[in-house]
C-alpha cells in the first residue's frame, strides 16, 4: 500500500541545529529513516503517531499539541499519521559540537 509522503520544510540550519517542520495529511508517512543526530520533537497539533520499527514492531503513541520529547541519535523508524486530521510537528536536530 502506497502512502502519501509527509512534507518536510527546513526552517533553520546552522552549525548547531537543523530545524524542520513536518506536515502530514491523514495516512502520510515520513518513510524509513535513521536519525543521525540527537533530536527534539515538539507537537504543533495533537499527533496520533504510528511508529513502524525495525523487525516489524509497531507502536501507536499520542503526543498532545505543545508536548515535546527528546531521542538519541540512531533511532530508526517510519512515522505515520494514524489520526483522521492533519498532523504537524517541529523537529530540532542537535548537531555535534
Amino acid at each position: 500500500m502506497e502512502r502519501p509522503q509527509a512534507v518536510a520544510t527546513l526552517l533553520v540550519e546552522d552549525e548547531a541545529v537543523r530545524v524542520t517542520r513536518f506536515d502530514f495529511v491523514p495516512g502520510a508517512e515520513t518513510g524509513w529513516h535513521r536519525h543521525g543526530m540527537d533530536y527534539v520533537i515538539t507537537a504543533i497539533t495533537d499527533c496520533s503517531m504510528r511508529l513502524e520499527e525495525p523487525g516489524g514492531a509497531v507502536r501507536e503513541v499520542m503526543v498532545p499539541a505543545g508536548a515535546a520529547y527528546k531521542r538519541a541519535a540512531g533511532v530508526e523508524h517510519n512515522v505515520v499519521n494514524a489520526g483522521t486530521g492533519p498532523m504537524r510537528f517541529i523537529e530540532v536536530e542537535l548537531k555535534p559540537r
